[in-house]
């Protein structure tokens, strides 16, 4: 179900808190909510959910001290707060389910109620792919469109300087007042002026290894489609492709020469099914039957289970399906549906285990609907 965006400074300071939380990402807070109703009942329920779950410790909860510092610094940027379920919050992201549950802004907020294609790519690219990514992000902004990247060197530099007249947004990997990299400061400053700046974490947070993913799937979720122009097999822009299409977007991509290596990651997206694109025109053919839909409101998660409170659960089933859980994850994602299964216990037990287990730091969330073991050095989207 659609979550009921903070009706106040109180409530939004608990939502703030909750997702600052250890062991919290957006999908346990949609999980949360929806079990308990409020972020402050969840909030109240964490350590007991995280005992449960086998936490040798206590987990460490968002404060209210540091929740308000964090609006503050958001007041003094002059950000904007978009929560989920909120108007102006975009509404292809509100329908993946890891959309955050808060999203800051910073420039024309009105740009998201265009829809948007994202455009991403080699940050060593060559002057030929430099260029056509300015020519047909330029002219996909004519259009209407609003043309979404990462601000990164190379392709998404391109992308963001072609749309900056008529619609660009750059989504950030660390805070909205951090600039990287540090020499696109008079790019990240037009497009604060003349676009929009969006993050998910907290003002002052250094971009690290980790925060790539997780922005690259906001790049691919604002938008209908995802457009890749130069990308090297390994390129970081194949996994924003990747998270286009499992979350049902287009994915489009500019063939090159089989002699560059920097075009591979491209052409093996086209043998795998990809739009190939040349120019604004085939992006726009290729989006044509998803612009003219509405985005779906999100269907509620498979594990989530509504009114039904791990208080009024069975003890015993609980215990067993931890146990199972634990026995049946590993180092390799696996479907929460095929957890529900192989358990042979109800939705709710096998869902509320997990949640218990994931709050203890003992397994972790992938996109998807999947969960693994906890992984130290794996890039989550709890």
């Amino acid at each position: 179900m659609p979550l009921r965006p903070p009706a106040n400074r109180d409530e939004l300071r608990a939502w703030l808190r909750l997702i600052r939380s250890e062991n919290v990402g957006p999908v346990t807070f949609r999980d949360l909510l929806t079990r308990f109703g409020d972020a402050q009942a969840a909030l109240d329920a964490l350590p007991e959910l995280a005992k449960r779950g086998g936490s040798k410790r206590a987990i460490k909860v968002g404060s209210k001290a540091a929740a308000e510092r964090e609006l503050a610094a958001l007041h003094e940027l002059g950000a904007d707060i978009l929560p989920l379920g909120s108007a102006a919050y975009p509404a292809r992201l509100a329908a993946v389910p890891d959309a955050p549950p808060l999203l800051f802004a910073r420039g024309n907020t009105q740009l998201l109620e265009r829809p948007a294609v994202a455009m991403v790519g080699a940050r060593n690219a060559s002057a030929n792919g430099r260029k056509q990514a300015r020519e047909i992000a330029g002219e996909l902004a004519r259009q209407g469109m609003l043309v979404v990247s990462g601000l990164a060197r190379g392709i998404d530099a391109a992308a963001h300087t072609g749309s900056l007249a008529d619609g660009t947004a750059a989504v950030l990997a660390g805070g909205l007042d951090v600039i990287y990299p540090p020499e696109h400061d008079e790019l990240y400053a037009e497009i604060g002026e003349r676009g929009l700046l969006l993050a998910e974490n907290a003002p002052g947070v250094q971009p690290q290894h980790r925060h790539f993913p997780r922005r690259n799937r906001l790049i691919s979720g604002i938008a209908v489609g995802t457009v890749v122009v130069e990308a090297s097999p390994k390129s970081g822009s194949l996994i924003t492709a990747r998270f286009a299409g499992e979350q049902g977007r287009e994915v489009m991509a500019v063939p090159g020469s089989p002699a560059d290596g920097r075009a591979r990651g491209c052409n093996r997206l086209l043998k795998q099914g990809a739009a190939l694109v040349e120019n604004a025109r085939d992006v726009l053919d290729a989006l044509a039957d998803d612009l003219r839909r509405e985005p779906e409101e999100p269907e509620p998660m498979a594990y989530a289970t509504g009114s039904a409170l791990p208080d009024a659960l069975d003890a015993e089933d609980l215990e067993s399906a931890r146990a199972a859980v634990l026995e049946l994850l590993g180092a390799t994602p696996v479907a929460v549906d095929d957890l529900i299964r192989e358990c042979q216990l109800s939705p709710p037990v096998v869902a509320t285990a997990i949640l218990e287990l994931e709050l203890a730091g003992r397994c972790q969330r992938h996109p998807g609907n999947r969960v693994a073991l906890y992984q130290e050095d794996a890039s989550r989207t709890p």
